[in-house]
């Protein structure tokens, strides 16, 4: 066909078909800019957030107050003043500890050291024998067969007393100090250790006719008596005053009691006023260890009569004197 079978306008819609020239498309941008644009675009305080936590990392800012070395930090300076808490609390303890002991030899019990055989069997030389010091405050009175440590009345140890060991320099102010407060019984005290036998109004008397000391008219079994030992060489009668107390060693032929004192005021009797305590326990050595009780013997003792008048002495056989 010619040209005039082309429907009109077929070269405009040739060039309608033609494909339009592409564009050059834009390089896509990193996730984190686009992440931060979309996020700026939403939400700016996140945005805002954003940006400074990536300034504070570029700049190189301390970690939050609650991170992993903060915590350890903190744990170090916690340990730091429980170290020091303690440190400062030990002399404060130091010191209650020894007020506490000092009172508990005061007032409650105190270590004595034995340095003669005069209650022997019964306390050896060497012995720590503990002292009840409280009962008195409380009004208990000393019984007949209680062991009971006292002051020297006046010229009974006459120099018996046994000498302290020579301690280095230093160490001899160490155990006084400790003696003193409590914590180790004393070596050179002027004090006696004795066992109660006649009580105030009681008559004491040696011997019956078996040998026996008797009080009150009993007799006494004294098992207690150094194994050879009489329960008295030496004869007397005594009636003892109120207030005092009539005392004799276990070692009968080694003790220089109240019989050994029959001459002087009193008839050889001591002072109520000047008993420290009653021994109640033998604590040192663990070998030894054993309580000081009331033998039986002393319950079977009649109280005095309140009419009984005082009697001579029999008279008394003279011996040398011991602690």
């Amino acid at each position: 066909m010619g040209s005039r079978g082309r429907p009109r306008g077929g070269r405009d819609r040739g060039r309608e078909a033609e494909p339009e020239p592409r564009r050059p498309e834009p390089a896509p941008e990193p996730a984190s800019e686009a992440a931060s644009a979309s996020a700026s675009a939403s939400d700016p305080a996140s945005a805002s957030a954003s940006a400074s936590a990536g300034r504070a990392e570029e700049e190189g800012a301390a970690p939050e107050p609650g991170g992993r070395a903060e915590r350890r930090r903190l744990a170090r300076r916690v340990r730091r003043r429980r170290r020091t808490r303690r440190a400062g609390e030990l002399p404060l303890l130091v010191v209650v500890a020894l007020c506490i002991a000092l009172l508990l030899k005061t007032f409650l019990v105190q270590a004595f050291f034995i340095p003669s055989g005069s209650m022997e069997q019964t306390i050896r030389i060497g012995d720590r024998v503990l002292v009840d010091k409280l009962t008195p405050w409380f009004g208990a009175k000393v019984e007949r067969g209680d062991v009971v440590v006292f002051k020297d009345p006046g010229g009974w140890l006459k120099g018996e007393a046994a000498q302290p060991d020579q301690d280095p320099a230093g160490i001899k102010q160490i155990k006084e100090a400790l003696t003193f407060i409590g914590l180790l019984p004393s070596a050179d005290e002027q004090d006696l250790i004795k066992r109660v036998v006649g009580v105030g109004g009681d008559t004491v008397k040696c011997c019956d006719a078996r040998g026996r000391v008797t009080v009150n008219g009993a007799p006494l079994d004294e098992p207690y008596v150094s194994p050879g030992n009489a329960p008295s060489e030496i004869r007397f009668e005594v009636h003892v005053p109120k207030g005092r107390l009539f005392v004799m060693g276990d070692h009968r032929a080694n003790s220089a009691d109240s019989r050994y004192h029959l001459d002087e005021a009193f008839d050889g009797t001591i002072d109520e006023n000047g008993v420290v305590g009653q021994a109640v326990v033998i604590a040192w050595p663990f070998d030894h260890w054993r309580r000081l009780e009331q033998p039986a013997t002393f319950l079977t003792v009649p109280d005095p009569a309140r009419t009984g008048r005082r009697r001579g002495r029999l008279g008394r056989r003279r011996g040398t004197a011991f602690a």
